[in-house]
């Protein structure tokens, strides 16, 4: 058993790093971006990207899920079955959606807003989603057979193909927005290419009727819950473009991508966080020590917050050999900063919330979780934007990762009921909307007083008892993962807890 958990626990250091250096290394090319491109150039290559990404789900409609449930039975006795049925009916129906796109490229170009001359980008796209599509299952097999080394380091060379190569293209050739699409695609072309020793060991070129459909029936499903976590996460873009233009979009889109510090804290705590209430849901104080991980997630994430938010104007406009680190022409985004980081820091309130869901077995709620999120994103988006601008398509994230942690916290108290430390997490966020009001009304632009209110805001949680040191030691302590029983880890905790 030990044996196993040190197998799952190296695995998730090993996708968790390497997708948060992914994500780091495709942040570097946010300054890049904002320098070399006009704020309208940066709305249109955002709103291509926006329907990329709902593409990307349609494209592969859960077959990378149920290629992962039915692998390893099915294989069993047929070996390959599986891969080549999942594989080859992806490559199918990619192949007949890539070619719709590349024949009516001028029209969908008209569809989504954007002038004709934009139509090459909508054919570079929709190469790339037939490129990214046919590697998903491949990648699926990489994790099913436990190669997180070389998934890991396929996909972190195909972002540093991708940072490198807009790099040359733009800066060498001096190509304009075609040179980012371009620079995807070939690193899309890599993953084929990388993965085609798996594709070529597990091919066969048949696919069972049978099973496609037992293929079909389990991963359709996952497509609307896919497609409404994609419009909580980029719909406000299109939104935007069309009650306001292309360059709005483009000042949104890149200072919401400065929120990525934030998201990087949610995304390895969720990495650690999954495993370690999976390997302790049966320890008899699991829900005590659950309730305290929640505790300590929202006190340090608001740390983490009060920290960006009152910097990060300050660190943006850093000149590096004569030039800032964003583009002067986008600093008037930068307001948005604190309601996407605050947005991020419910998502990781959901996050937490999933524990009870999973223990219990009742994922089936998540959809409509997710999906009244998404419709309250929409809502939001709608009302809000006419009034406020880009702080309106901020709150309405806001307001749909709110919704969405909320719900899954009524489901999952009903299910796996836990005393969560709610007067604790209260005074925290009492202590941000002490630092957030006097930020928003008088902190912009003068350091010395964001610097009050950042030892403000410390001096608070200390009042309210909020900061130990010993707990913050013994919360740690939890997620090392070395094999040793949870057993010292549970009774540091009960000998902390008020």
């Amino acid at each position: 058993m030990k044996e196993k958990l040190k197998e799952l626990t190296k695995d998730t250091a090993i996708y968790g790093i390497s997708t948060i250096l992914s994500r780091f290394l495709n942040f570097l090319l946010v300054p890049f971006y904002t320098h070399v491109f006009s704020t309208s150039d940066n709305g249109v290559m955002a709103i291509v990207y926006v329907y990329i990404a709902f593409f990307n789900i349609i494209y592969l409609y859960g077959m990378d899920s149920a290629y992962l449930k039915f692998a390893s039975v099915k294989d069993e006795k047929n070996p390959g079955s599986v891969f080549s049925t999942s594989f080859l009916f992806v490559v199918i129906t990619s192949s007949i959606l890539s070619l719709i796109i590349l024949l009516f490229s001028k029209d969908f170009a008209v569809m989504i807003d954007l002038q004709p001359m934009f139509a090459n980008l909508i054919t570079y796209s929709g190469i790339i989603l037939f490129f990214d599509a046919i590697s998903m299952i491949p990648f699926a097999y990489l994790r099913l057979i436990r190669k997180a080394k070389k998934f890991a380091l396929i996909k972190t060379i195909n972002i540093i193909i991708n940072v490198t190569l807009n790099l040359v293209l733009i800066l060498k050739y001096g190509m304009g927005l075609e040179a980012v699409f371009i620079s995807n695609l070939a690193a899309s072309v890599f993953s084929v290419v990388a993965l085609s020793y798996e594709i070529i060991r597990n091919i066969k070129f048949r696919i069972q009727s049978d099973l496609l459909k037992d293929l079909l029936k389990f991963g359709i499903p996952y497509l609307p819950a896919g497609l409404a976590s994609m419009i909580i996460q980029v719909v406000n873009r299109p939104i935007l473009q069309s009650l306001t233009d292309e360059s709005t979009v483009g000042i949104y889109s890149q200072n919401y991508k400065l929120g990525i510090f934030m998201m990087l804290f949610v995304s390895m705590f969720q990495y650690a966080w999954q495993p370690f209430f999976l390997n302790n849901a049966k320890e008899k104080n699991a829900k005590e020590m659950f309730s305290k991980v929640l505790t300590y997630f929202v006190l340090i994430g608001s740390v983490v917050l009060v920290l960006l938010s009152l910097f990060i104007d300050d660190l943006v406009k850093i000149k590096i050999f004569n030039r800032t680190i964003i583009h002067p022409d986008f600093w008037i985004g930068l307001n948005i900063i604190p309601v996407i980081l605050l947005a991020y820091l419910f998502n990781g309130i959901y996050i937490n919330f999933t524990a009870g869901i999973f223990i219990e077995g009742k994922t089936k709620y998540i959809p409509y979780i997710t999906g009244a999120g998404a419709l309250v994103n929409v809502m939001f988006n709608y009302v809000l934007i006419p009034t406020w601008g880009i702080m309106g398509a901020a709150y309405a994230t806001l307001a749909s990762y709110i919704v969405m942690a909320g719900g899954l916290y009524f489901v999952s108290q009903k299910f796996y009921p836990n005393k969560y430390e709610n007067k604790k997490i209260i005074l925290i966020f009492v202590s941000l909307l002490l630092v957030g009001i006097p930020y928003y009304l008088f902190a912009q632009g003068n350091i010395l007083f964001k610097f009050i209110l950042l030892i403000l805001f410390l001096s608070t949680l200390y009042i309210f008892k909020l900061i130990r040191v010993a707990e913050l030691k013994n919360i740690m302590s939890m997620f090392r993962f070395r094999g040793k029983s949870s057993d010292k880890s549970l009774s540091n905790i009960e000998s902390t807890v008020d």
